[in-house]
This record gives structure tokens, sequence and C-alpha cells, in this order.
């Protein structure tokens, strides 16, 4: 398994920069931001320009880095919604209906961009045209909530029709004011798209432990659809949570929420039941650091987060040969 990081934590400083900064640290792998504010990747560009290409692929060879995902979350967001004000400046008409094409367009070039680039994996968000319908009151809401799953698999599944075409998967980020945002939904989006193999998730434990899902429990659920993984942790707030819930609003970085986002090793996930179950669904691929503590510096979560889960890397898990003692038993015949 290989540490990553997402660069776009780093949008203010050019790609080359980032990339000497968080290879210096021992990182080996960077997810790049699709989306048309991001300064590491034009998806465009990508797609049209062979040169443009080849130095982004230089830049980061250079740094002895790799892609391991291409991302792009809030034009994903635009699939489903929301439609409103809320997400006008992720796309360029504030109308819906321009929202939802716009959105279907660029996931479908992202996928082509990661193409070009021989990445395997899109992550991103699907967005939610019921997420306000999460609760069971008004009764209707059940109903609505059914229902969006046939919007979500007729979108998704032109989308993913692309994907299969350029040999890519779509990993979706399990997370509030999506459709998908716990064991129970991210199951019935598999089941919504038919059990396609384009589709699977971005793992991401911080979205689940302030649920109080268990995130062992999502890995062997899904083990064989996680396609990419987040390395970002999170905190009920104890001292917080008994006047603020797990449901807080307002700003990130204000004291007094009962939950919080954190740096790995600073939060309630337990890391190492956490990649042992990676290991076990067979999971060897990148752990991508997203920083989103409201606590300390995008500099001190980078350090420290590569500090914490450098040692728990197994770098050599057992293989089918089984234990030692399996051997001795065989050579005295106990």
């Amino acid at each position: 398994m290989k540490l990553g990081i997402f660069s776009v934590l780093y949008n203010d400083k050019p790609l080359d920069e980032v990339a000497a900064y968080v290879s210096s640290l021992g990182y080996e792998a960077v997810e790049l931001a699709a989306w048309k504010s991001s300064t590491h990747l034009d998806i465009d560009r990508t797609v049209q320009d062979k040169g443009y290409r080849s130095a982004l692929i230089e830049t980061l060879k250079r740094h002895n880095l790799e892609i391991s995902a291409i991302s792009n979350h809030l034009e994903g967001q635009l699939v489903l919604g929301s439609l409103d004000e809320t997400t006008d400046e992720w796309a360029p008409s504030p109308k819906p209906d321009d929202k939802i094409r716009y959105a279907v367009e660029r996931l479908k070039r992202t996928a082509q961009a990661a193409n070009e680039l021989g990445v395997r994996v899109v992550v991103g968000f699907s967005g939610s045209n019921v997420w306000d319908k999460w609760y069971s009151w008004p009764p209707a809401n059940e109903k609505k909530y059914e229902q969006a799953w046939e919007i979500f698999a007729e979108r998704f599944n032109d989308i993913l029709n692309t994907f299969a075409t350029c040999g890519v998967r779509f990993a979706m980020e399990v997370h509030p004011t999506e459709i998908a945002y716990n064991i129970e939904t991210a199951a019935r989006a598999v089941e919504a798209l038919g059990k396609r193999k384009e589709f699977g998730f971005n793992f991401d434990p911080s979205h689940l432990v302030w649920q109080l899902i268990d995130p062992v429990l999502f890995i062997h659920e899904f083990g064989d659809r996680i396609y990419h993984a987040h390395a970002k942790d999170s905190e009920i707030v104890k001292e917080a949570v008994a006047r603020s819930g797990v449901i807080p609003n307002g700003a990130w970085v204000r004291r007094g929420r009962g939950f919080r986002f954190r740096v790995p090793g600073w939060g309630d996930v337990n890391w190492r039941r956490v990649m042992t179950a990676l290991l076990e669904v067979g999971y060897d691929y990148v752990l991508s650091y997203e920083h989103e503590d409201p606590v300390m510096s995008r500099e001190d979560g980078c350090r420290k987060n590569i500090e914490f889960l450098r040692p728990l890397i197994i770098n050599e898990p057992l293989r089918e040969w089984g234990v030692w003692w399996s051997k001795e038993e065989a050579k005295t015949g106990a």
C-alpha cells in the first residue's frame, strides 16, 4: 500500500512545487482535482494536447510520484444536485437543466482524461436531489427517496457507459448530501446500477464514524468495489457533542462543534483495524491524504499524517503458504 495526497489543498501553488514538497515528505502518489478551478489539471487540455499530457506526467515522474486518481467532486455534485444558487459557481449556467447536462459531460470528460493519462480511477460525488428527504417526515419523504434511485440510475448509467469505453472506474465517495451516505444507501446505489463493475467507492472512514458506522463493516461489505481510499479522520468532540450533536452547522473551524474532521491519528478512526481490513479484502493501492482538519495547518497535517500512517503499513502481508508452524507440522507430521 502507498501513501498519497490530494493535491487540491495546495491549489494556490504550482504543481511542480507541490510535487517537490510532498515527495520530500515521503508521499508516493497524488490525487488531482479535475474541476474547472483546479490549477493542477486541465482535463480538456489533457484530452486534446499530447504535449500537455507529457509535461504533466514528466513533472510528477521527476518527483517519483504517480497519479492515484483524478477527482471531480464539485461537478459530480451537479449530476443530482443541489441545483439551486448554492452551486452556481460550479457551472457556467444557473439553470438546473444546464447544470445537469454540464455535469454529465464533465464527468465523461474526466474519464477520457484519466484514460489518456493511464489512470484507472475517477473519484467523485453524485449529488442528491432528495438529501432533504432522508428523514422520514413528512411520511411522503420515504417514497420520494425511493423514486430518486431511478433518476440516479438513468443519469449515472449514461455516464458509466463512457467510463466503460475508457476502461476507467468511478469511485463514489459516500458522504453527506450524496444519495449514498451510509452502508445501506451505498448498497442501494450498487443495486440501482445493476452491479456494474465500473461503479465502486472511494473509501473515506471520516464520513462514517460520526454516524456511528464502523468503517471496517464498510470495507468488508464492499471490498472488491473499493477502488480508491482517503486518509482522513474525524472526531466526535466529547466536550461539545452533548450540546451540539453530530450534525452541527456553521463554519468548520468554529469551536464548539460536536463533530469535526481530523488528521489521521487525531480522531476516532481505529486505523490499525482499517489497515488490516483493507489488506484482508485485497486492497493494496493508495491511501490519499485529504486535509480538512480545523485545528492544525496543512503543513502540520501533511507531516503528521505520514508520520502516523507509515508505520502502520504492512509491507509483507501473509501469503497463501500460511504461517510458519504449518511448515513445521508438515515436517514433523504433527
